[in-house]
């Protein structure tokens, strides 16, 4: 059983290789954790680390049960934190029960990551597969995400993420956002998502801004996607948790739904709700949802300009 632990460079290499065989297991009773100079974000955490392998067949336990009980989000640790590194490799590993996210890449450049497996129950609060922030060039593949909040969360200052071929379920989906929190500048570009099954999910392509920020989230498209009972299967939210009175919001343009097929647990199975600032160059191509167990669908929109073409449901304001 092991206490926090940080891996800070600068550390500079070809390769830096770490593999875990056996189980890595976090202390159960979160009381008897002791943070080394008050950093209480991560448990395991590698700073400024180039070339970076993380592989093995081993499992990193954050034995997240106790945390999630009655600890304010910003107590509990992430279990698994990469922050300034480049030429990251992490495969290969189960990650369970994470306090709050099981995997954070922030301020990166260059990460390959795939073959991993996370799970954590449907209820566990706020754990995140992988939260990716500042960071650029990432690539996530082959996965099977399991959580009780999004699989992946892209949020502000991320371009050039590519998921492709990713189990998601249970969990929120894979979102881009919150953007814009507390009036706040948001720059998300060139997010492809690709070949993802969405299994029993809240939401599967989603894209949220809070109404207050600014900046942008653009050139982004989610294609072939399987759907399984998914709540809100398509999804833009440019009013996620709005102040009042507020006219800025984050710019939402560029956006592409193509090939979607499968069932909608929740009678709005598409929705863009955007606000007076709109949303441009919406595209939805091939949407084939139908309400699970003969629930009828409908597609609502509003403030929202582009097209959609072989729509099912109907997209009133782009057709």
């Amino acid at each position: 059983m092991l206490q926090p632990m940080k891996f800070q460079g600068p550390c500079k290499s070809k390769t830096i290789n770490v593999e875990i065989m056996g189980t890595i297991t976090a202390p159960k009773n979160r009381k008897s954790w002791k943070w080394d100079n008050k950093d209480s974000e991560s448990w395991i955490a590698f700073s400024h680390v180039n070339g970076l392998v993380i592989s093995g067949k081993g499992i990193i336990d954050g034995q997240g049960s106790s945390w999630w009980k009655d600890v304010g989000e910003g107590d509990r640790p992430t279990a698994l934190r990469i922050v300034g590194c480049e030429n990251i490799k992490l495969s290969g590993l189960r990650h369970i029960n994470s306090p709050r996210n099981h995997l954070s890449i922030s301020s990166s450049t260059g990460a390959l990551i795939s073959n991993l497996h996370m799970t954590s129950p449907q209820n566990s609060p706020n754990t995140d597969g992988i939260d990716i922030s500042s960071s650029t060039h990432i690539v996530i593949q082959q996965s099977v995400i399991s959580t009780g909040d999004d699989c992946v969360a892209i949020n502000s200052g991320c371009e050039f993420i590519n998921i492709t071929d990713v189990y998601c379920g249970p969990g929120h989906g894979i979102s881009v956002g919150s953007l814009g929190k507390g009036g706040s500048y948001a720059s998300v570009e060139n997010i492809y998502v690709k070949n993802i099954t969405f299994t029993g999910t809240t939401n599967g392509a989603r894209i949220k801004t809070w109404i207050g920020g600014s900046g942008y989230a653009r050139k982004i498209s989610y294609e072939d996607i399987k759907l399984f009972g998914v709540k809100n299967p398509i999804i833009i939210d440019q009013q996620y948790d709005p102040y009042q009175g507020e006219s800025k919001a984050v710019k939402v343009s560029d956006v592409t739904f193509r090939n979607f097929e499968g069932t909608a647990d929740d009678e709005a199975a598409i929705e863009l709700k955007c606000d007076r600032i709109g949303c441009t160059k919406i595209i939805l191509e091939n949407i084939k949802i139908v309400g699970l167990h003969g629930k009828k669908v409908y597609a609502s929109c509003k403030y929202v300009e582009g097209s959609c073409s072989s729509c099912t449901p109907n997209v009133p304001c782009l057709s």
